[in-house]
């Protein structure tokens, strides 16, 4: 047996899908009777919400030895660290 609350979610769903399209209609018909037109705001396309994995493609060119420390390159995302001297 399955609760009744466990099911609510799958009668909602078609309903809360529904709500542009009714909202829509509705401003339209309201719109009509004051004599303007109700054009209709351009929505976002469903995207899936699983996006695939990057491939990594990138070919590694640079070769370092094995003692040797790899360079660093300063970014806005690591900034410089400056060590006060106190007397």
């Amino acid at each position: 047996m399955v609760c009744v609350m466990c099911l609510i979610p799958l009668f909602l769903v078609p309903i809360v899908n529904l709500l542009p399209l009714l909202f829509d209609y509705l401003m339209g018909k309201i719109y009509g009777v004051m004599g303007w037109e109700y054009r209709k705001p351009e929505r976002a396309p469903p995207a899936c919400p699983y996006k695939p994995a990057a491939q990594n493609d990138a070919k590694v060119t640079e070769k370092h030895e094995p003692g040797s420390p790899e360079p660093l390159a300063e970014t806005a995302a690591a900034p410089r660290v400056v060590e006060l001297k106190q007397d």
